[in-house]
């Protein structure tokens, strides 16, 4: 079974840093993609960022370019999502998410979801 175990979620005051991480756990996704979304409340889920497990093409949503950089680690087997300069429109709950094959664009064809972390940026 396929679990994203996410972590790093908290409360951080604008323009302070957090580093989310997720390891997935179950199956390798060597040829697919790893990606964060994140969904503030009363709002549909965005994504945020993807990157290419085999290669490590990154993608960026216009809003985090520049402030967030998505990465992997081979060794641990982890995507980190570290995010700079944070703003309270930054506020929602993260989710990290995998694909087996990245056939599709960055912002789709995921299959499997992690439970979720939650980010608040006060003001």
């Amino acid at each position: 079974q396929v679990r994203l175990v996410e972590s790093g979620g908290g409360l951080v005051q604008a323009g302070g840093s957090l580093r989310l991480s997720c390891a997935p756990s179950g199956r390798t996704f060597s040829n697919g993609r790893m990606g964060w979304f994140r969904q503030a409340p009363g709002k549909g889920r965005e994504f945020v960022a993807a990157i290419s497990w085999n290669g490590g093409g990154t993608y960026y949503a216009d809003s985090v370019k520049g402030r967030f950089t998505i990465s992997r680690d081979y060794a641990q087997n982890t995507v980190y999502l570290q995010m700079n300069s944070l703003k309270p429109e930054d506020t929602a709950v993260y989710y990290c998410a995998a694909a087996r094959w990245a056939t599709t664009g960055p912002a789709s064809g995921y299959e499997y979801w992690g439970q979720g972390t939650q980010v608040t940026v006060s003001s």
